[in-house]
Order: C-alpha cells, then structure tokens, then sequence
C-alpha cells in the first residue's frame, strides 16, 4: 500500500468507534501517524490497545467534540502531538430512528450538531491550519441517507445532506490553497454499532435486498475508499461525495 504515499503522514480521526476505529486501523497499516479522539476513554484505550495497533503510532484524545472550541482544541491538540497535520477524517455521527412527528427537539438538536455542526467545527480548524503549509485533505463521512428518504430518519438525512453541500462549498474555498476536501457515503455496512439492529427479525434481509451487489458494506470496502480521498494519490480530487453503496443509490 505504499503507492497511496502516506507512510509518515499526520492524521486525526474525530470518533472511535464503528468505521472511525476501522479507519484508524487501516490508516496505521499503511504507515500513517494517528491520534483518535473520541468522548469515550474506554473506548479509546480499547482501540490503541489492539495487538495490530501495537507497533503504530496510534494516540488517544479524550474530548467531547459538541462544541466549537472543543473542536479547535482537537485540532490543535492533534496537530502538536504530530507536528503538524495533514489529514482530518471526521467520522463522528448519530442516529435516532423513529418518526418525525414523534422526534423530540433535543434528539434533532443532538444529532444536527454531532453530525453536521463538528464537521463544519473541525473542518474550519483544519482549514485554518493547513492552509499555510499549502496542502492537506479532509474526508468526512456522509451516508446514502443524504439522497435517499429512508423513514425513521429525520434528522440524521437532514444533517448528511447538509454535510454533502458543505463539503463542496469547503473544496471550492480551499481548493487553490492545495487542500481538497471530500466525503464517502456508505450504504448500510457491518460494523459493532450496527450488529444489534441488523440482528433485529427481518432487518439484514430487507436491506440486503436493495443492494445491487447482493450483501451489506463491510468497513474494509469503506476504509479503502477514505485511505484514497486522504492520499496525495487523489490530490486532484475535490468537492466529491463517493458513493460506497453496492449500487444502493442506483435503485
């Protein structure tokens, strides 16, 4: 994997857990430097302490990301324990499925502000930082919600739709400053997060059943997709939503 050019590379993954964790995995593997932040200390310490993990540079960052200086301060954090940055992926995010007219105020409230406003939050901060030195790249996490009305999900396709165009006005803003910015949007994938409510009657077949390719998303086929976007390999590559679905989108 040393043609995706980061050995050496300065990373900060925002979030622990599901495809966050597996993207901290998969950028360890290919030589990149990485702090994790995330809330959860338990979670944390968990993650860094994996065997594969052993020989990397993988450090924690305890922090609650829900507010603006939070995020500043993650960034910042991150960027003097690496010595500089050169990638944020942002991989923090919730959901609530029920329906909108039973959606409490503070749910929306929370989920708008995971999901989208940490990613303009850490965006901005990275933004900030790796302007002077003339490159860097930013992936954040979308969903297939952002294009598709599945029920039950108000305000998480809300704040991923959201994200989808504040990811393109963040490209075209920094594009000639060398840094490029872009999103993956998985379809349902198998993850720890996901296993209760796929085990749910009926659940993993009903799903299944809407994707072209036959089966869910499992995190290797979105790791791949976010270790290019941060590579120097897609330096020419801006403003995208990359769509890792089995062809969920196309039905």
């Amino acid at each position: 994997m040393g043609w995706l050019g980061l050995d050496g590379a300065r990373v900060l993954v925002m979030g622990a857990g599901g495809l966050g964790a597996a993207c901290v995995r998969g950028l360890a593997e290919v030589g990149a430097r990485v702090v994790v932040a995330d809330v959860d200390r338990v979670k944390l310490k968990a993650l860094v302490a994996e065997p594969e993990l052993a020989a990397a540079e993988v450090r924690p960052l305890p922090a609650d990301l829900t507010t603006s200086a939070a995020c500043d301060a993650a960034v910042r954090e991150a960027a003097d324990a690496l010595g500089g940055l050169d990638t944020l992926v942002h991989a923090v995010g919730a959901n609530d499925r029920r329906p909108i007219e039973d959606m409490p105020d503070e749910v929306w409230e929370r989920i708008l502000t995971l999901n989208l406003s940490t990613a303009f939050w850490a965006g901005r901060a990275a933004a900030r930082l790796m302007r002077p030195a003339g490159r860097g790249s930013m992936v954040f996490f979308s969903s297939v919600s952002s294009q598709l009305a599945h029920p039950n999900h108000g305000p998480y396709a809300a704040s991923k739709g959201g994200l989808d165009q504040l990811v393109k006005v963040m490209a075209r803003e920094t594009a000639a400053a060398g840094l490029t910015v872009n999103a993956v949007a998985p379809g349902y994938t198998e993850t720890e997060l996901t296993r209760d409510y796929l085990a749910k009657p009926g659940v993993r077949e009903g799903m299944t059943g809407l994707v072209p390719a036959g089966r869910l998303g499992v995190p290797a086929d979105v790791v791949g997709s976010v270790l290019f976007l941060a590579s120097p390999r897609a330096a020419f590559v801006t403003g995208q939503v990359l769509y890792v679905d089995g062809g969920r989108t196309l039905v």
